[in-house]
């Protein structure tokens, strides 16, 4: 695994262009076969670098961890919002991320004057952005924001954990393991699983299984 660190050279860019406080936005639990979708939007502070910052994909757990509590710390402003299961079978989801990423930049105080999206734009967001391909990986504003959306997924999929150990969300967080597959194929799914998420991989353990 290639460790690149984020960068601030488009964030840098744009302030030379007048904007002042630029958000980056990410999601986490996108493919997920339990839990909500998670979004965060961040505005770092150009005066604090956070050495390391990287793509939450390319950290370890105590990594991001130890990121994410300098990132909410030092930030000029963060906040996370929810896409729940619920809402993800009602709506599909990659509008249900929209949904949540768009949220989650509205909540930010203060507002954004620019904000940076992982590979794509905003639907209805009436603030300028800009979406940058793999840039959880090139843009330090949304490296922090992927960090922060997957340190809060993963920490509501221990709570999740705790109250129905059935499934072993503490060891997936809801992804579609071998080990999550075997568990749905044993009690089925869940409130907390997306009804309309049906795998392959699901179909062939229910089949095997039947």
């Amino acid at each position: 695994m290639v460790r690149v660190r984020a960068q601030r050279r488009l964030e840098n860019s744009l302030r030379r262009y007048g904007f002042c406080h630029i958000a980056g936005v990410d999601e986490a639990g996108r493919g997920c076969l339990a839990g909500p979708v998670i979004a965060a939007a961040v505005i770092l502070d150009p005066a604090k670098h956070i050495p390391g910052l990287r793509d939450s994909k390319l950290t370890t757990i105590s990594e991001r961890e130890r990121l994410y509590k300098i990132i909410i710390s030092s930030a000029v402003a963060w906040s996370v919002a929810t896409g729940t299961p619920e809402e993800i079978d009602k709506i599909n989801i990659q509008q249900a991320s929209l949904e949540a990423m768009k949220s989650s930049v509205i909540k930010l105080v203060p507002l954004p004057d620019m904000v940076l999206v992982d590979a794509f734009r905003i639907p209805g967001l009436l603030i300028a952005q800009q979406g940058v391909v793999r840039g959880d990986q090139k843009c330090s504003v949304i490296a922090a924001a992927s960090i922060v959306a997957k340190v809060t997924r993963d920490r509501e999929m221990l709570k999740h954990h705790i109250a129905d150990p059935r499934y072993g969300y503490d060891k997936h967080k809801g992804y579609a393991t071998a080990e999550h597959l075997k568990a749905v194929s044993r009690f089925g799914y869940s409130s907390l699983h997306r009804k309309s998420f049906r795998p392959r991989s699901l179909l062939d353990v229910l089949n095997k299984d039947s």
